[in-house]
């Protein structure tokens, strides 16, 4: 990605026109260069699929060169990221066979969407054919686009708390209505972390990953709804929720002590969410899918939980197992059968 230069007389006049102006009014920037590579890497390792074959993980990120950047231009936000991805992936068959290839993204940036992305798949040299391949073809590069895809998000989000949008008179710009609701929502959800600094805290710590399965005597759309209706939420919570059932919508519950947003929602499907106890390290969220799988007379959930801190890891299943699985049973009568 091209950047102006010092002998550039754009540059220079850029400058200048900062120069006298309070707040830097005509450009800011902030470089999202380190943050973005970090960010990166805690969305692709760990990432899984698994079939009747066997399981594919992605073990390492071993090529992450590029930039990113944010511009803030009068009032508005310019994003800038360019990036070439290289990671490693190991497979296990079912008998105990392992397998070891790479997955690569050339073309991550502003300027592509994420249907655009090339993901290229490959064993290693020397290694055999083996029909993990097509699993990791399919849905583990369908699992990295998405990874992609809320990397885009969280730039767009998480990285920009705290830029100013100064006006022309240098001081700070009053939102207007709309804004001013969707500040108030913001800070509601993002409870005692809330702060006007920069969210570039770059705080490595350690997590984990597992999985939850529970089945539920109901349909995939009746248990969809428990999970995004905000009457339905309130019912088992038993407490006022907010829950706005859209990709990138809010949700808050259980008095603020559970909050996040919605990455993706395929209804009677899927909910991908970013999820977190109130008390965790500061903008640090866990990725939990929720997969509904339809049996005839009931639903099997599967779900997946990515970057819990360790040691929230029991805490974060008792939570899950009480809060949700057991009480929404209890209150829709999704429970056991009765003879």
């Amino acid at each position: 990605m091209a950047k102006w230069g010092e002998g550039d007389p754009r540059w220079i006049v850029e400058e200048r026109a900062d120069a006298t102006n309070v707040n830097n009014w005509h450009w800011t920037e902030r470089d999202a260069t380190n943050w973005s590579s970090e960010k990166l890497k805690s969305l692709l390792v760990g990432l899984s699929v698994e079939n009747e074959e066997g399981t594919c993980e992605i073990t390492e990120v071993s090529k992450c060169d590029g930039e990113a950047s944010i511009n803030n231009r009068k009032g508005k936000l310019i994003f800038f990221y360019e990036w070439n991805l290289k990671a490693t992936w190991t497979g296990k068959t079912k008998s105990g066979i392992k397998f070891k290839g790479s997955i690569e993204v050339p073309n991550l940036s502003d300027e592509n969407d994420m249907e655009d992305l090339d993901i290229s798949v490959s064993l290693n040299k020397d290694e055999p054919d083996t029909p993990l391949m097509k699993l990791m073809k399919t849905e583990g590069a369908d699992k990295v686009r998405e990874a992609l895809g809320s990397y885009v998000g969280y730039l767009k989000t998480e990285f920009t708390a705290g830029m100013i949008l100064p006006t022309a008179n240098g001081m700070s710009k009053t939102q207007n209505t709309s804004q001013s609701k969707a500040k108030s929502d913001r800070t509601q959800i993002s409870g005692p972390c809330n702060t006007t600094a920069p969210a570039n805290t770059g705080v490595k710590i350690p997590t984990c990953k597992f999985n939850m399965k529970e089945t539920f005597l109901t349909s995939p759309s009746e248990l969809y709804r428990a999970f995004v209706n905000q009457e339905m939420v309130q019912a088992f919570t038993r407490c006022a929720a907010t829950v706005e059932a859209e990709r990138g919508g809010r949700f808050r519950l259980l008095d603020g002590n559970v909050y996040g947003e919605f990455i993706d929602l395929v209804p009677d499907e899927k909910i991908v969410m970013r999820w977190r106890f109130n008390n965790w390290p500061c903008e640090h969220y866990a990725t939990i899918s929720l997969t509904l799988v339809d049996r005839s007379s009931e639903t099997a959930l599967q779900a997946e939980f990515r970057g819990v801190p360790e040691n929230e890891e029991e805490r974060t299943k008792d939570g899950w197992k009480r809060y949700y699985f057991e009480s929404i049973k209890m209150t829709f009568g999704f429970g056991a059968r009765l003879y």
